[in-house]
């Protein structure tokens, strides 16, 4: 099995990161290639996970702001609105007449 290192697709970058430039569709020299490439890939995606899940732990606390504030604004709403539903519940009570109309 020809190791990574030797393969003419592999190179090191600047950074000490491996960098691979093999194409699982065309530039496979081994069936062992494509496991690899497999593997690279599947670490590559948990990365990008792992990146998206401490931005939202960043986000979090914002968040958690904002629907207190988005509650608050609610319950204010309703607590001004109360003065309609009273009155219109206090109308119809008062009147039992509009009932028997046509």
């Amino acid at each position: 099995m020809i190791q990574c290192k030797d393969c003419e697709y592999y190179s090191l970058g600047p950074d000490g990161e491996a960098t691979f430039t093999c194409d699982p569709f065309g530039t496979v020299k081994e069936p062992e290639c494509l496991a690899k490439w497999q593997l690279l890939k599947i670490n590559q995606m948990v990365a990008g996970y792992q990146a998206t899940l401490r931005y939202y732990e960043k986000l979090a606390p914002m968040q958690e702001k904002m629907f207190k504030a988005m509650e608050q604004e609610l319950d204010e709403m309703n607590e001004a609105e109360q003065w309609k539903r009273a009155a219109d519940d206090h109308d119809e009570d008062d009147e039992p007449w509009r009932d028997a109309l046509p």
